[in-house]
């Protein structure tokens, strides 16, 4: 697409129901590359993703969900393509999605789009439970604050990279665990990526993943942990190992110069000399 060559990553537990639904419904004609990583399911995931035509990489044993894209995304990036597109592999949200995410990288446009279930549909009425809804609001609410974005959320299982932003950013610092999700968007905030989104309808059928009370409530925590790190961090409160990193070094442009983060105070300070360039030319 646009000269860019792009890989699907499929990070995989426990989907032996749901893969072949999910490969069929990818465009092969834009894909270049599709890496499936079983991260130790019970079912037979790895041998149906070989009879699809794919080369699972299998954990041993369980890293977690944040570890599983780790290997996704050092595999994606080791095979040399530009754009890193994540769909889940459980069918919960839709495959022929991929070329319109990644066409807004592609023709230059975002570093990084995010599939949102809640942007211009009614999500409750599509399935999800309302309970999962209103925390959904909750914890995007505060994250808006804390990272000073718009985002409609912070928690879908579809999204997409540029590979010069996700090989940029420190992403073995990150949980393996599900907030993964929430600290690698912070991450992408702080690098001051362009994050664009797209409406994405989403089903919730039996045999999608999804994660019980008590790790949502685990996750509900950990997405206020990493709100409340990104604003400490960007305010000089306390420094946070995976946000401790130089902005220019991941997309080789400033961070953002909107008052908050890294580059405020570069940001102000040009602004003053611009002010004071401006005041000696009408003198």
């Amino acid at each position: 697409m646009n000269s860019r060559r792009i890989a699907v990553i499929l990070p995989a537990y426990n989907a032996e129901a749901t893969l072949s639904r999910t490969v069929a419904e990818l465009d092969r004609e834009i894909i270049d590359e599709l890496v499936l990583v079983d991260d130790a399911s019970t079912d037979r995931t790895v041998p149906v993703g070989r009879e699809l035509g794919l080369d699972p990489i299998s954990h041993e044993v369980n890293r977690g969900y944040g570890g599983n894209q780790k290997t996704c995304y050092r595999q994606a990036l080791e095979l040399g393509v530009d754009i890193i597109v994540m769909v889940h592999p459980d069918y919960q949200y839709s495959p022929l999605l991929v070329p319109a995410i990644a066409a807004m990288i592609a023709y230059g446009e975002y570093d990084m789009v995010l599939g949102s279930r809640i942007l211009a549909q009614d999500t409750v009425a599509r399935g999800m439970p309302r309970y999962k809804y209103v925390a959904n609001r909750f914890l995007t609410f505060v994250e808006n604050v804390a990272l000073s974005q718009k985002l409609s959320e912070y928690h879908t299982g579809l999204r997409a990279f540029s590979s010069e932003l996700l090989a940029g950013l420190p992403v073995e610092r990150n949980s393996d665990d599900f907030v993964f999700d929430n600290q690698i968007i912070a991450q992408a905030v702080a690098a001051g990526a362009r994050i664009g989104e797209i409406s994405c309808p989403t089903r919730y059928q039996a045999d999608a993943s999804s994660i019980n009370l008590r790790r949502s409530i685990r996750y509900g925590f950990g997405v206020l942990r990493t709100s409340a790190d990104y604003w400490m961090h960007s305010h000089g409160v306390r420094r946070c190992p995976y946000l401790d990193f130089d902005p220019a070094d991941v997309l080789g442009r400033p961070a953002r110069v909107d008052g908050q983060g890294p580059a405020a105070e570069p940001a102000r300070a040009q602004q003053q000399v611009t002010a004071e360039d401006k005041a000696r030319v009408s003198e």
